[in-house]
């Protein structure tokens, strides 16, 4: 699931830069809402992360360890984060470079607050989409507080594994009701577009995650067949299809009106709450099956589990952190002009170039580092 998000996101970027997801029509739009790909990163996120946690309270696992948590997090995204900061800052910034505040907020990854920053859009040339890593970060540092808040909340409904389980996700669904109000917010008294990359902004996504997580912790808890968890991962289990067609469904409708005008921000507070909605469906739908797969050799196993994708989705963290990149140096190489190119003729070498960097960084960075943190853990 995280290659395919992160190969979701080059193409929306690759589509943004020739042109093609600004043209008329049923496929231009289709190409303008890939965005739709980082709530996914969002929900894996949370669904991930929060598992252990869920799974501590709701049948006995040791308890997550707070510094260790947080030490693999950051060992896991800054180095490689910082070598591609370091990179397109020194291809594209070099007039900043002796700002020291600049560094400070990129390397820190908190740009995202600066409401008067010095570069045009999400952030430096090469680094717009960093904007989603730094509300990831938001999230890898208040997950722990969240925990421990939720935590509380759910042992006071009782000893049983369901009323746990049922008041983690009142307090989850808590959480996602704070992107709503959020986006309230951002256009009442008037309309504050930095607020859209504010971690508040994206809570349904990672909420959305960390309640599937809450559903797998009761399904393999409870034992009662019965139960609402074990029957919806046998629900699940019998017709995975059927969540992908709901995920598509939603997905050709996100990519209509009713979420704004294409790449001109959201046009109003409805069409924000309509994206917040139809995007964590989305998100959520894709994600359902690969959380309760069928057992055995099903077409979801083979699809999502197989050496290919396997290894796509161990290189995809630096799929997404060097798409920009490859983009610039490949459009400079061309000498092409911004929203120019024909999307597949560019999308085919932009990838290439993407997957090598990738590779290179997950072989000579990545890889290192998780057996430093294997060894430090």
């Amino acid at each position: 699931m995280r290659a395919i998000a992160s190969f979701a996101v080059l193409v929306f970027h690759v589509a943004t830069e020739t042109g093609a997801a600004l043209e008329e029509g049923f496929t231009g739009a289709l190409l303008a809402r890939g965005d739709v790909a980082v709530p996914i990163f969002f929900a894996l996120s949370g669904l991930l992360l929060y598992r252990p946690f869920a799974a501590s309270l709701l049948h006995g696992h040791p308890a997550v360890r707070t510094r260790s948590y947080l030490w693999k997090r950051a060992v896991r995204i800054l180095p490689a984060y910082w070598l591609v900061v370091v990179t397109a800052m020194l291809l594209w910034s070099r007039d900043h470079l002796s700002d020291g505040w600049t560094w400070f907020k990129l390397l820190t990854l908190s740009q995202n607050y600066d409401t008067t920053p010095w570069w045009f859009g999400l952030g430096p040339k090469g680094l717009a989409q960093m904007w989603s890593l730094s509300v990831e970060a938001a999230f890898y540092i208040v997950l722990p507080l969240l925990a421990v808040g939720l935590t509380a909340f759910a042992r006071r409904g009782g000893e049983s594994v369901p009323a746990r389980a049922r008041r983690l996700l009142i307090g989850l669904g808590a959480l996602g009701a704070l992107s709503f109000a959020w986006t309230l917010a951002t256009y009442y008294p008037e309309y504050r577009p930095y607020l859209n990359s504010w971690p508040p902004r994206s809570a349904i996504f990672f909420a959305a995650g960390m309640a599937l997580a809450v559903v797998l912790a009761w399904a393999r808890a409870d034992l009662d067949e019965n139960s609402p968890a074990r029957r919806f991962e046998h629900a699940v289990a019998a017709s995975p299809g059927s969540w992908w067609l709901v995920a598509a469904l939603t997905y050709a409708l996100a990519a209509s009106p009713v979420t704004g005008t294409r790449f001109l921000g959201i046009d109003g507070v409805w069409s924000g709450l309509f994206e917040l909605t139809l995007y964590t469906v989305v998100a959520v739908c894709l994600l359902i099956p690969a959380v309760f797969p069928p057992e055995g050799d099903s077409l979801v196993s083979r699809l999502l589990g197989n050496r290919v994708m396997a290894y796509l989705g161990r290189i995809s963290y630096g799929v997404f952190l060097w798409q920009f990149v490859a983009i610039y140096l490949w459009y400079g190489f061309t000498a092409q002009r911004p929203f120019t190119g024909g999307f597949l003729a560019n999308l085919a070498p932009i990838t290439a170039l993407t997957l090598a960097m990738a590779a290179l960084t997950y072989r000579f960075v990545e890889r290192p580092l998780r057996r430093l943190n294997r060894v430090v853990s």
